[in-house]
């Protein structure tokens, strides 16, 4: 663990509103990716500030301003925070390529989107209605109610920080929850940096809470903790597995967005250029570091070849090296022990008998300097049984698989544990229509990939989750239903008899 240095930007935790240091005192550093250096210290969380946060969340829960907010002036308050990220989104772009490598070109988009979050749920705050229930009871009123769970943990990744906390925190602020948040070890500045802007719309302190640190020193008391009533969290499927079976433990709701092992299929019909450009989206942008990552490309046999040296043609123009550069095509890997997780499945496709056509390797371009870059790589000759085929690698690596019709694409789309998105590229619209409808994914893309919305739900079948994010519906993961009786009765019916 590195010392304190006056050269490293030194961040506190945020709990109740106060900007504080770590019960222990202890930092440890964030490295930014491009130059494989620490940039800042992060406050070292324990158990102890772990229940700090999740009491000053009860607490504001339960006493205090926040309760006596309607749902209109939380809506406000979401909407005046919406503003104040618009106008920060650049230096909270650059936070997050700092710490976690991605493009500054798609961070900066990445930020200022991401207020729409922010803008939809605060206008949906107030339009959340209960029903009055036509009930079969004589002289008896029904109706429901929905109100908030208590104190939710949110436990986040390092991939797209400050997106992916949006899609939990503006649902479960707009249903008049309180929060934590346990962003990664590997990315905790930019949620930090985000605090200020909390604080600067008004909220109540307590409402949204920041503790840092490792999973097992801060995540798993999270998750533990009593007060806590729903774990909100994404991230890999075994340390979703893990948090689920704790959550279980104390009966506390969850939502998960977890792992990916998508599908991108091209059939023979396919606009082959556009198709080319998805498949590049699917797999190199970011790096590769995205759940939603088209890692299996499925190619139709018969223009297998030719989709290949077209695809290796334009992946070999991606421009490496420093991600504030506008023209950087791909950046680092964010932290080293992915980088070498990356290197270790290229090693395990090789031994597996895939061929590479293209990457392969660390970067060595004098481009990449010292940082955590690996080349963008192709792998033919992949069967779906093999592990490159099977698990997660989380990096710029890409197997190609060819079918032969949409039966066997089907059979080789839907034949892994994960279920998160697939492409679909074809001109024919009835193949279009029922590859959406047999795929097992949460999402499918139509010759498209990589988009999402504020306005669409997003989640997983099988093991890549459980709920959905963003979308109107999503509030209702935040929100519990109460049904309330009244009885116009002028006397009480027999008492031995259920009514």
């Amino acid at each position: 663990m590195n010392a304190p240095s006056e050269s490293l930007k030194k961040y506190r935790m945020f709990i109740g509103g106060e900007w504080l240091d770590s019960a222990s005192g202890e930092h440890f550093p964030s490295d930014n990716p491009y130059t494989a250096k620490p940039w800042a210290l992060i406050p070292r969380g324990n158990a102890t500030d772990a229940a700090r946060a999740v009491e000053a969340a009860h607490r504001a829960f339960t006493s205090g301003e926040w309760p006596k907010l309607n749902a209109s002036k939380r809506g406000a308050l979401l909407r005046k925070l919406g503003d104040l990220i618009t106008e920060n989104s650049k230096a909270l772009a650059e936070t997050e390529v700092r710490d976690n490598g991605k493009l500054y070109a798609e961070m900066s988009a990445q930020t200022a989107y991401m207020a729409q979050w922010y803008y939809y749920f605060g206008g949906l705050a107030d339009k959340i209605e209960g029903a009055v229930i036509p009930i079969d009871k004589p002289d008896t009123f029904n109706f429901t109610r929905h109100e908030p769970l208590g104190v939710v943990a949110m436990i986040i990744p390092w991939n797209s920080p400050l997106l992916l906390l949006a899609w939990k925190l503006a649902p479960a602020l707009a249903a008049g929850n309180t929060v934590v948040i346990k962003p990664s070890e590997y990315t905790s500045a930019s949620a930090l940096e985000f605090m200020k802007l909390i604080e600067q719309a008004g909220f109540p302190p307590g409402v949204v809470n920041v503790v840092t640190g490792f999973g097992a020193e801060v995540g798993t008391p999270l998750v533990d903790h009593p007060k806590v009533a729903k774990v909100a969290f994404t991230g890999s499927d075994a340390t979703g597995q893990r948090i689920y079976e704790a959550a279980a433990k104390g009966l506390k709701r969850v939502s998960m967005e977890l792992g990916g092992k998508s599908p991108n299929i091209v059939f023979d019909d396919a606009q082959l250029d556009n198709a080319v450009k998805g498949v590049i989206s699917g797999i190199f942008a970011a790096t590769g570091q995205t759940c939603i990552a088209g890692s299996r490309l499925l190619v139709q046999q018969s223009i297998h070849d030719q989709f290949v040296e077209k695809l290796v043609t334009l992946a070999k123009t991606a421009k490496m090296g420093n991600p504030m550069s506008l023209d950087t095509q791909v950046g680092p890997v964010t932290n080293l022990p992915q980088f070498e997780k990356i290197l270790n499945y290229i090693d395990i496709a090789k031994g597996e008998g895939a061929t590479t056509v293209l990457g392969g390797a660390r970067a060595a371009r004098p481009e990449c300097g010292s940082g955590w870059f690996v080349e963008p790589t192709i792998f033919t000759d992949v069967n779906n049984a093999m592990r490159i085929a099977q698990e997660e690698v989380f990096g710029p690596v890409l197997s190609v698989i060819p079918f032969h019709d949409e039966q066997e694409a089907l059979a080789i789309g839907n034949d892994v544990v994960f279920g998160l998105a697939a492409g679909v590229w074809t001109q024919n619209m009835r193949r279009a229509f029922t590859m959406a409808e047999k795929l097992q994914a949460g999402t499918v893309w139509v010759n498209t990939y990589r988009a999402v919305s504020y306005l669409s739900p997003f989640g997983g079948y099988k093991r890549s989750g459980i709920g959905r994010e963003s979308g109107q519906d999503m509030i209702y993961e935040y929100l519990q239903t109460k049904s309330v009786w009244i009885s116009t009765a002028t006397e009480v019916p027999n008492p031995f008899i259920m009514r």
